[in-house]
């Protein structure tokens, strides 16, 4: 018995010597486990509003030498489309190689979806431009998966990805529903061979078209700054968890904070359960949702499952100047995900998605500073708050938490 309370005893003074693993370490660990490269020299800047996003990014793409690549889940046939594709196609004329891919369904979904004339008058322009998994009978097999992310990579160099496609809205928000908020970031160094990649596998998984050539690959700028960085992919049947496992580790991790902020706060079990055992934890839970949203009972669906974790001790906040898209999370004020993957089944479940993971203070403070100013156009969710919603709204919210696996 003295024998065993002594190993006890050395043991614990032994594991205190060690040196603490931060939550960030930990993560990254998790990272390298699964095979995610983990890239250092990295440059990445937030672009909080629509208008940020395209203003970078149209300026970038007058910079463009050699290639332009592009994959979104839907380009909007509208005015900011009709500057893309005039853009593009002066670049074509200087001898641009400009490759253009966008989802199928994704297209449909939307409410000035391209048409095959319009398909058609792009590539009239020299533009290469492919529907991912055209809708064919029986539609019903296209449906899922599909290819939700947002890439852009120019000349090697420089790339784009978060949570924006193509459309007015971004800057001008919607009829009913007001303001459209989302993030996207501008990134440079070797991360951007990790995003490249991605698009040149859809590419050739859709065209045949192999890309995977020194010339299109390590053309970044080794140096670009000091970030390191994470490209997290999704591909059906290849790596179905991977951001799963990502959002369940993070939440898991996290020692002290953790903000999320997602359109469509339906999480699966797995994460729903690693948010309870955070608060359980006493880590300081906080979670921004909409009021309003795009998509029908997925408003009163996450402010139901949001109104759950606040009686257990998160700090809700209910966004009401608009609908905030944005898709990231933060833990300990030390390092953050930002992406195409929305906290529902579909996204973390079916589709093609990206996030990428930022391990850096300042730019986790950046997205702190956002939410914090966010704060002023949301208010606290209270159980006072929630009683007072009408019965209809609270039973919409109840009967799409049942159909969650599908939402």
């Amino acid at each position: 018995m003295k024998h065993k309370v002594l190993f006890t005893l050395l043991l614990t003074l032994y594991t205190l010597s060690l040196p603490a693993q931060t939550s960030d370490s930990l993560v990254a660990e998790m990272l390298r486990r699964q095979n995610v490269r983990i890239t250092d020299g990295n440059q990445v800047h937030l672009l909080t509003s629509g208008y940020a996003k395209f203003d970078d990014l149209f300026h970038e793409i007058r910079q463009a030498h050699d290639f332009i690549h592009m994959e979104y889940f839907n380009f909007r046939n509208d005015s900011i489309n009709d500057l893309l594709v005039k853009l593009l196609a002066e670049k074509v004329k200087e001898g641009v190689q400009v490759r253009v891919m966008y989802d199928a369904f994704g297209n449909y979904s939307n409410n000035q979806p391209f048409s095959r004339a319009k398909h058609d008058s792009i590539a009239s322009l020299g533009i290469q431009i492919e529907k991912f998994d055209p809708l064919r009978f029986p539609w019903v097999n296209h449906i899922i998966p599909r290819d939700h992310r947002k890439i852009v990579v120019i000349d090697g160099r420089v790339a784009y990805t978060g949570g924006m496609n193509v459309a007015d809205y971004y800057i001008t928000g919607i009829e009913g529903i007001g303001p459209w908020r989302d993030l996207h970031m501008h990134i440079e160094g070797p991360a951007v061979d990790d995003l490249h990649e991605i698009f040149a596998r859809m590419w050739q998984k859709q065209t045949g078209e192999y890309l995977f050539r020194n010339y299109y690959f390590h053309r970044y700028n080794p140096q670009a700054g000091s970030m390191r960085v994470a490209i997290v992919d999704r591909t059906p049947n290849v790596s179905n968890r991977s951001i799963r496992d990502l959002y369940v580790s993070m939440l898991d991790q996290a020692r002290e904070n953790v903000r999320i902020i997602n359109p469509y706060f339906v999480p699966t079990r797995r994460v729903r359960r690693a948010i309870s055992r955070a608060i359980r934890r006493g880590v300081n839970v906080e979670i921004m949702v909409s009021a309003r949203g795009d998509i029908p009972l997925t408003p009163e669906t996450s402010l139901l499952i949001a109104h759950r974790y606040q009686k257990r001790g998160a700090h809700v906040y209910v966004f009401h100047e608009g609908f905030h898209h944005t898709k990231a999370m933060t833990v300990d004020r030390s390092f953050c995900t930002i992406g195409s993957s929305n906290l529902d089944s579909r996204s973390l479940r079916c589709d093609y998605e990206v996030n990428s993971v930022v391990f850096d203070r300042g730019l986790t403070a950046e997205f702190d500073e956002m939410f914090d100013r966010d704060l002023n156009n949301s208010f606290l969710m209270t159980d006072e708050w929630w009683h007072q919603q009408s019965r209809w709204k609270r039973f919409v919210g109840w009967f799409g938490n049942l159909l969650t696996p599908v939402l």
